[in-house]
């Protein structure tokens, strides 16, 4: 959410950010409703006012044995005008809030203006595609083959966009979620946490995926919500609070299983593993001061690299446009892995600085050393990484003529040292 303060005083700002995101100006909407609201909150507090006044003379005059009936009618009017303006005050403020929650962060200056992912800009590159004297195969092909991915299975308990992984297959995407989490908390100075998948309105409400990206979530007949990534839960572990500023920044990573409709996402990739329902993710979050978040975003993409450098996985960096950017962030870089069974890159991490965004929706500050007074904090988050979809790119990027898959270096402890898939192992 944006401080609507910050908008009562730059307006043109704001239309400006939301004339980068592709989205029309709403400066004046806003600023009539918050109009609207103030005038008549200002009527109501000088009825109260009266009220109070007339209510003391009314005192005064019966302590005397006076007729007050006439200031009683007026206390009785004053009342129900009351009722009637509260009731519109609520009307006007439930309107604001809505002008409000639906307004995207502004982009940073920096961040490139553009309309989609064919405006967003290469930031790096690392490593070099694997030279194949094969034509390569996509993932679905090589698991299938090997007789470890059933889409079939899957279809049948469940429908489409879901799989069945089996032997060797289900045990590298279990050794992947547990390399990642090894590595972020050993290395990157992460603390784990294992949270609930099933949250609340408001936890959604939080971090800006309520009210706006409904239909891309499910929900249980009892009302809970399914969580679309643990980026819901992590940030919101500090939501309501204030933080003590010695212990920032406060760095938390979960693996989990997430879901998402893929509302809008009919015909795209509807073979193999890279858009599913259900599918498991290593979540990366930080909360910082506000004077740390840009340098904490260079930080945390560079733990989702190191994953893929150690995997010896090709990837570039991407630093995303202004118009493909997610509604909350502020600033983003797209991981995307090289994956020779497409002969292209494809997206497996995207990492944001979300600012102040989902702190002021979820009321959650700080207080400065030497300062009174709070602020609010920053919040980020980033795949570290995608489970599934970075089995997608081991199996393409190791796979062998004979049909086989090299099981990375790094993965081997986790696999009981097993060095190759094949279909016999």
């Amino acid at each position: 959410m944006l401080d609507l303060k910050w908008i009562r005083e730059n307006p043109d700002d704001l239309d400006r950010g939301l004339l980068r995101r592709g989205k029309g100006a709403l400066s004046s909407d806003i600023l009539e409703a918050d109009r609207q609201l103030r005038s008549l909150m200002t009527s109501l507090q000088a009825l109260q006012a009266r009220r109070n006044e007339a209510s003391r003379e009314i005192g005064t005059i019966r302590k005397a044995g006076g007729d007050a009936a006439v200031l009683s009618d007026e206390v009785a009017d004053i009342k129900k005008r009351m009722t009637d303006m509260e009731a519109e005050q609520q009307s006007l403020q439930a309107a604001l809030d809505d002008l409000l929650y639906s307004l995207p962060n502004m982009p940073d200056p920096d961040v490139p203006d553009g309309r989609d992912e064919n405006d967003n800009v290469e930031v790096r590159r690392w490593g070099t595609p694997r030279s194949m004297d094969f034509t390569p195969l996509e993932h679905d092909a090589v698991g299938t083959s090997l007789g470890l991915m059933d889409f079939e299975s899957a279809a049948k308990l469940s429908g489409a966009r879901f799989v069945v992984l089996k032997g060797a297959l289900s045990r590298l995407s279990r050794a992947l979620a547990q390399f990642m989490l090894d590595t972020h908390t050993t290395d990157h100075g992460y603390t784990e946490l294992n949270t609930p998948v099933m949250v609340l309105d408001n936890t959604l409400y939080g971090t800006g995926q309520l009210p706006k990206f409904a239909e891309d979530l499910f929900r249980t007949e009892q009302g809970h919500w399914l969580i679309p990534t643990a980026e819901v839960t992590l940030t919101n572990m500090v939501a309501d609070q204030i933080v003590d500023s010695a212990s920032l920044p406060r760095r938390m990573t979960a693996h989990t299983l997430c879901f998402r409709s893929e509302a809008g996402a009919a015909g795209k990739d509807t073979r193999g593993m890279i858009r599913q329902h259900q599918f498991e993710k290593v979540e990366m979050v930080s909360i910082t001061r506000p004077e740390d978040s840009a340098n904490e975003l260079e930080r945390m993409t560079g733990c989702a690299e190191k994953i893929l450098q150690r995997l010896g996985l090709p990837y570039r960096v991407v630093l995303l446009c202004a118009g493909d950017m997610g509604a909350a962030a502020r600033k983003t870089y797209d991981l995307e892995v090289w994956l020779p069974g497409q002969g292209r890159y494809r997206e497996i991490s995207s990492c944001s600085n979300v600012g102040d965004f989902q702190a002021r929706r979820m009321k959650a500050r700080y207080k400065p050393s030497g300062d009174k007074g709070t602020e609010f904090l920053h919040t980020l988050n980033g795949s570290g990484l995608a489970v599934g979809r970075t089995l997608v790119a081991v199996l393409e990027n190791y796979q062998q003529a004979d049909g086989s898959v090299t099981v990375p270096e790094a993965l081997r402890p986790y696999m009981g040292g097993l060095e190759v898939i094949s279909t016999h192992a």
